[in-house]
């Protein structure tokens, strides 16, 4: 029998031992007066005699994280979900019987504690046990000298005891969720509406991407897990919802690496009667905001590096980035021919249909992107990658766009939108055409309906989307998309 059997078989002889005397070991009626966190909050500054002057009995409950046994006593720490506290347990005061039981668990194990709080001659802030209540007696132990678990996959595979030995962790997830409570303020401030679209959509949209697809039985239909809720808020825009927003999740059959999980939380939002440069300023705010709300300050530090959120932020053409940042000669950059064969050379595979536009995106990509720390907004995208961007007014060959960057990756993309019907109908069909030639990433079908939708009258807009575990990265100084997102898609174990 293997050393992991032989624990859990000691366990299992408990738990039947607790049984045959009568205790429940997994009790399901205890109500906790207070949180550890509350505790500390009341009482954590309250000197020993004031203490005592108290008179009151706590009840709380959480899971033994460390017991020091010494004959007669025992001191523990118990954790729940907002911290650790001291509890001290004593055979006088329990009684042999129950305090023969106490001595019974095992670290891991939920108990429910009733007694006073004092502090040791250390002073630490104690709970003086009176009596006590087994919630759950656990069957494996929790990992030794656990410091985060030093297999990052296991991390991940068990989250659950990644966030249970590792404070960071935890603190990480409740920075995740501030980050989204504090972009909905910020939006429900600006009278922005937050809706709920439809995450299984009949034709892919909103964005460039290969899809999951589905099946829906009743209907005998295919469907798809969306790349995007665009389509859909801007058809609320043609309703008549001049500032919509949603957060919710995405899907894209794509690879795993440190920026990219299959299944990803976005905001989105839209307004009307603004151009991208109107969401470049709100854009601005809404960062030095978070920045504040949740770092309280505007310069921080990042996997190492400083990052500077002090406004204003710099503005920078894709085309000059390429000459400024990349080194690539203007001539180069401005010839057609000589920047495909430069993308050629550098790798760049081009897909069905696309040419210039994206030969000058992808060498962005290989050679600007990982250098714009600081945050940079980049404008001047081409009309050929930007199928839902309106023309710029003065150059049509690019578009009225920006793309967010800090740290060396995108953190947002936005655009005024188009609302023309027929020039969004043309390039749909340049989709299609390129789909038919083996790109899988364009769309299948022509979403006629929000055609349709157009047609009756969108009103001039601008449309932004974030990317929020990559915001949540930035703002935790987490490596890795897969430290922010609780489960992370991950191979199947072999």
């Amino acid at each position: 029998m293997s050393l992991a059997d032989n624990i859990q078989a000691q366990r299992r002889e408990k738990i039947e031992e607790f049984r045959r005397a009568g205790l429940d070991p997994f009790h399901n009626r205890f109500a906790p007066s207070h949180s550890v966190c509350q505790v500390m909050a009341e009482y954590g500054n309250l000197a020993g005699p004031e203490l005592e002057k108290l008179g009151q009995t706590f009840r709380l409950a959480g899971r033994l994280m460390l017991v020091r046994k010494f004959g007669k006593a025992s001191f523990c720490h118990f954790q729940d979900g907002t911290g650790r506290l001291q509890a001290y347990v004593q055979r006088e005061v329990l009684g042999d019987e129950a305090f023969s039981w106490f001595k019974k668990l095992d670290i891991g194990d939920i108990v429910g504690f009733e007694g006073t709080l004092f502090r040791t001659k250390t002073d630490e802030l104690t709970l003086a046990v009176s009596c006590f209540t087994v919630l759950t007696k656990t069957l494996r132990p929790l990992p030794e000298k656990y410091h985060g678990l030093t297999d990052v996959e296991a991390r991940y595979r068990q989250r659950y005891l990644d966030l249970l030995m590792n404070p960071q962790v935890r603190q990480a997830f409740r920075t995740r969720a501030a980050v989204t409570r504090l972009l909905r303020q910020f939006l429900d401030e600006r009278g922005f509406l937050e809706v709920e679209t439809p995450m299984m959509q009949p034709i892919p949209g909103g964005a460039t991407a290969k899809p999951f697809t589905t099946h829906h039985q009743a209907l005998d239909m295919q469907l798809y897990l969306r790349i995007a809720p665009e389509l859909y808020l801007k058809r609320l825009m043609v309703g008549g919802f001049d500032r919509v927003y949603e957060i919710n999740r995405n899907f894209r059959n794509e690879g795993l690496s440190s920026l990219h999980n299959p299944e990803f939380t976005m905001l989105e939002f839209y307004q009307a009667y603004a151009t991208y440069e109107d969401l470049m300023a709100l854009t601005e705010e809404l960062f030095c905001f978070l920045a504040r709300e949740i770092l309280g300050a505007y310069v921080f530090e990042y996997q190492g590096q400083k990052i500077d959120f002090t406004p204003p932020w710099r503005r920078l053409d894709l085309r000059e980035s390429l000459t400024g940042i990349a080194g690539i000669p203007r001539e180069v950059v401005a010839d057609r021919d000589q920047l495909l064969e430069l993308a050629i050379k550098d790798g760049v595979q081009l897909r069905a249909g696309e040419g210039y536009g994206r030969a000058l995106t992808k060498l962005f990509d290989l050679h600007v992107e990982a250098s714009l720390i600081q945050p940079t907004f980049i404008v001047g995208y081409p009309t050929e990658t930007s199928p839902l961007s309106q023309k710029n007014q003065d150059n049509p060959e690019v578009v009225d766009r920006f793309e967010l960057f800090i740290a060396g990756r995108e953190m947002a993309n936005a655009f005024s939108e188009l609302n023309d019907p027929d020039d969004q109908r043309q390039r749909f069909e340049a989709q299609l055409a390129a789909h038919a030639l083996g790109d899988e990433e364009m769309p299948h079908a022509l979403d006629e309906d929000y055609l349709l939708a157009l047609e009756h009258g969108m009103p001039p807009a601008a449309g932004e989307g974030i990317g929020i575990d990559r915001l949540v990265m930035l703002l935790t100084d987490s490596p890795s998309i897969r430290d922010v997102i609780l489960f992370p898609l991950l191979r199947p174990e072999k």
